[in-house]
């Protein structure tokens, strides 16, 4: 079969698509298994060049090989590039070919508000964002994607979203794997709706405003039920929650542990070995898994309904690099910070007191597609959604906090819902969560998103300026509560 026609059939989208890098070359082994095999996202290194170019588009993607989608993404048709960078200054230029206003949020960098991509960062259709990074924190996992007031939950839906590596260069010395789409898989994991067509469709009912819009089927990378091939060793997986609302329990069906050696804010010290890892809307996690004995598995979520997330293969004929899993990785140590400045109470509402339950307007169906952001959204159903009583409001900044201090924040959950709770531009330590006393397994290091169910206590480190020009945001992570008014803005200066 020639190339272009096997990846066609393998990712199962239009010319618009990039199809970036096949994970593994295709030996005897391998040409047995299904032909669909899981596709990379195409490789933006920034390490020669110091630039970042990123176009917002249209496109049209097969999904499920039946009914083409209308799509965004950037640099193709859905998704965006992988982004690979490194501590310095970055170039960073992103262009708007859509109808309709976006940003773009890096989310969990470490930069001031300037440069942050929040939702007063806008690119309007037919303009160019010139600006510049200045990138400086640890090897890590993050992404980005468009940020606008009202519409994050629509456009991340239809693909404005992608995958940040920041890389040091010194894997290969840590003993760990760093061939991307080889040994070194990034895995942007999504839920979408589909109608009888086989297209993706977003239209938020009442419920799933109060609920997080769900989907019933799982896809990777923007690929539907594909195959990822893997050396006959250690592999490295780079998890990215990209959904709007899911919070996944991830682990193999065969019992092979996840061996967690990197969350949100980076690398940890030595690995964690894991029989299940939970990862909730905006969160990363980096895992360890031995594919040695060369059999077939597969990840899967148990939470909720039992759901496929990535079927994998071994191929004997990849070189193998890594062997074993390494003890430890000879990173930075995470001291708590030592002096608190301030605690301060946050307390998630949601809209006419709903705890999450289906609301009587359940039936009401918004008639758009949901395809152009502008029509009938889950921020215009309900925004009453708030923090402390309050919904957003863009022309409000709700606090200023020092630079260079350290607070204690706690977030009290709304009702029966368990909220995501971001916070821009810092990292943060968590100390409890849901009003335990232990700290989850999941929520070692340092972080930027954490699970707010009953009360949970955080506490953040302050490095970055943020004026009121460009303030950073906390909110909850499920982007139709975002998007209804569970969000607030500080400056840091």
């Amino acid at each position: 079969m020639k190339r272009r026609k096997f990846l066609k059939t393998s990712i199962g989208v239009t010319a618009s698509v990039g199809l970036g890098l096949l994970a593994g070359s295709l030996s005897s082994a391998s040409k047995t298994l299904p032909s669909k095999h899981l596709i990379m996202p195409p490789l933006l290194d920034t390490l020669g060049t110091g630039r970042i170019n990123l176009n917002a588009q249209f496109g049209k993607t097969r999904f499920l090989g039946t009914g083409v989608s209308l799509t965004k993404g950037f640099n193709q048709g859905y998704l965006g590039p992988t982004i690979r960078m490194r501590n310095g200054i970055l170039e960073e230029n992103v262009s708007n070919s859509l109808a309709e206003d976006i940003t773009v949020h890096y989310h969990g960098l470490l930069v001031p508000g300037r440069s942050d991509g929040g939702p007063q960062s806008v690119v309007t259709p037919g303009s160019i964002r010139k600006s510049e990074l200045n990138i400086d924190q640890e090897p890590s996992t993050l992404w980005y994607h468009s940020h606008i007031h009202r519409c994050t939950g629509n456009q991340v839906y239809f693909g404005l979203a992608g995958a940040i590596q920041v890389t040091d260069g010194l894997d290969e010395q840590r003993g760990l794997p760093s061939q991307y789409g080889i040994d070194d898989l990034t895995m942007i994991i999504q839920d979408r709706r589909f109608d009888n067509l086989g297209r993706i469709v977003y239209s938020p009912k009442m419920s799933d405003v109060d609920n997080g819009f769900h989907g019933e089927r799982i896809i990777v990378n923007g690929q539907f039920d594909t195959v990822a091939v893997v050396p006959k060793g250690i592999v490295r997986l780079r998890l990215i929650n990209a959904s709007n609302a899911r919070i996944y329990t991830l682990g193999f069906n065969d019992g092979r542990p996840l061996h967690l050696i990197g969350t949100d804010g980076g690398l940890l010290d030595k690995p964690i070995f894991l029989k299940y890892l939970r990862l909730i809307p905006g969160e990363r996690a980096e895992v360890l898994v031995d594919f040695s004995t060369g059999s077939l598995s597969t990840l899967i979520s148990k939470r909720g309904n039992l759901m496929q997330i990535q079927k994998f293969a071994v191929d004997d004929s990849i070189p193998v690099k890594i062997k074993k899993v390494p003890d430890f990785f000879n990173s930075q140590p995470f001291p708590l910070p030592a002096t608190i400045t301030k605690t301060r109470r946050f307390s998630l509402t949601m809209g006419g007191g709903s705890a999450g339950q289906p609301s009587a307007d359940d039936k009401v169906v918004a008639k758009e597609s949901g395809y152009i952001c502008g029509g009938r959204s889950a921020g215009d159903m309900a925004t009453d959604f708030g923090i402390n009583g309050r919904s957003f409001d863009m022309d409000r900044v709700d606090f200023e906090v020092a630079l260079g201090s350290v607070e204690r924040w706690i977030i009290t959950g709304a009702g029966a819902v368990y909220h995501p709770f971001h916070v821009h531009g810092v990292h943060f330590r968590v100390l409890s969560e849901g009003g335990g006393l232990g700290r989850r397994q999941e929520n070692v290091g340092w972080k930027d998103t954490v699970l707010a169910s009953g009360e949970t206590e955080i506490l953040i480190h302050f490095t970055k300026p943020a004026g009121y020009e460009s303030p950073f945001m906390y909110h909850c992570h499920i982007l139709e509560h975002e998007d209804a008014g569970m969000m607030g803005q500080f400056v840091v200066i």
